[in-house]
């Protein structure tokens, strides 16, 4: 994956050395080779009047940015290696808006979900680990890459009103792509406003670290809405996750939130095991699939959750803290609300008393602030 080459034509697009993370928009030059991949080491600026075509793994290697203004469009060729992965140490910087959200998607004429990777960062922020030492991991899709440390407030830059359409491709059931992962990725990096409609797996998936993301919508994602492991201790604020009416499932269990304390379960003993804060949090089913868990909290994650509201739909328990693996902690908190759904098995397994209370008043997450993707509520 080292040895690709960057397909961008750096002269042409003007790049120089940006002071501030808006970076500078460089004129359009005719003859741009509008093609994405391999490694990017210094400060690349794209030029949102170019629509660019990712053709295989793009790579912010230490050193590197990566600077998206407002309005870019990138649209990925289909497979499995078509994917943007910062580094640690690289970053990188959407600078989209509101009127101008900067759009990464499928290049297919007829897209579906898994068609392209999606979007990875690589942090250097706390993972769950043994007990005195510094615990580092390495990325599912290229082992090679590491993640995680022990700097919680590492910056990998911000991102600001992107979507993320049609990302999850995977090259087996072990291996496969999210729309947006985080590995580790610190508090000082700044992620706000982002829409993830028709992915494969899951929406967002936290790997430790203590990044906090704010604003977040999820339409029709394959598996869980919300994904949570391996000691991620920051906060999501004001999410909405649906399935559309019509939706289904390729997956086994399909959830709106899986909130895991360590990696998979497999290291029951780990310190620094999954801490987190959700508020303001929605997740709908319009359809007839039937949803596994609204929120399933397991294997030693410390869940607090504020103002959650659940809506339609059947599920098979709507509030999980039991697993095979090991229990949700017991000092979880969920301030929850559910209306219209059908609950087949149990509205909350709670084996350990955690504090578990219904709260009529949650409204859940304010939907008036994903006006600028045209989502119809």
């Amino acid at each position: 994956m080292k040895k690709t080459f960057l397909y961008l034509l750096l002269l042409p697009l003007g790049l120089f050395s940006c002071k501030d993370d808006e970076g500078t928009t460089p004129e359009p030059k005719a003859g741009i080779n509008s093609e994405l991949s391999g490694d990017i080491s210094a400060d690349v600026t794209l030029d949102p009047k170019v629509e660019y075509k990712l053709t295989g793994p793009l790579l912010v290697v230490n050193g590197g940015k990566l600077r998206i203004p407002a309005g870019t469009v990138i649209k990925a060729e289909k497979g499995f290696n078509k994917y943007i992965l910062v580094e640690q140490g690289g970053q990188i910087f959407v600078n989209g808006t509101a009127d101008k959200p900067v759009k990464i998607t499928s290049a297919a004429a007829n897209p579906s979900q898994g068609d392209w990777g999606g979007l990875i960062i690589n942090g250097k922020a706390r993972l769950s680990g043994p007990a005195g030492k510094v615990t580092t991991s390495t990325t599912e899709i290229n082992p090679a890459v590491i993640y995680g440390g022990d700097n919680n407030s590492d910056n990998s830059g911000s991102i600001e009103y992107l979507i993320l359409e049609y990302t999850g491709a995977k090259s087996s059931a072990d291996i496969e792509h999210n729309g947006l992962t985080l590995n580790g990725v610190g508090s000082g990096t700044k992620i706000e406003n982002v829409y993830i409609p028709y992915g494969a797996d899951d929406a967002i998936e936290f790997f430790g670290g203590s990044v906090n993301v704010k604003n977040l919508l999820v339409v029709d994602s394959d598996d869980d809405m919300f994904d949570v492991t391996q000691g991620w201790s920051g906060t999501l604020d004001n999410a909405y996750g649906v399935w559309k009416a019509g939706y289904t499932s390729t997956e086994s269990d399909p959830r709106g939130a899986e909130l895991d304390g360590n990696l998979d379960g497999n290291t029951p003993g780990d310190v620094n095991q999954s801490n987190f804060t959700f508020k303001n949090i929605t997740i709908v089913n319009e359809s007839t699939f039937e949803m596994q868990d609204a929120v399933k909290v397991r294997r030693g994650a410390k869940a607090n959750i504020t103002n959650l509201l659940v809506k339609g739909g059947s599920v098979a328990d709507l509030i999980d803290l039991t697993d095979g693996k090991g229990n949700g902690n017991a000092n979880t908190v969920i301030e929850y609300h559910h209306t219209g759904v059908t609950v087949k098995g149990q509205v909350v397994k709670n084996p350990d008393n955690a504090n578990i209370k219904a709260n009529s008043a949650n409204t859940g997450a304010n939907t008036s602030v994903f006006s600028w993707t045209d989502y119809r509520f």
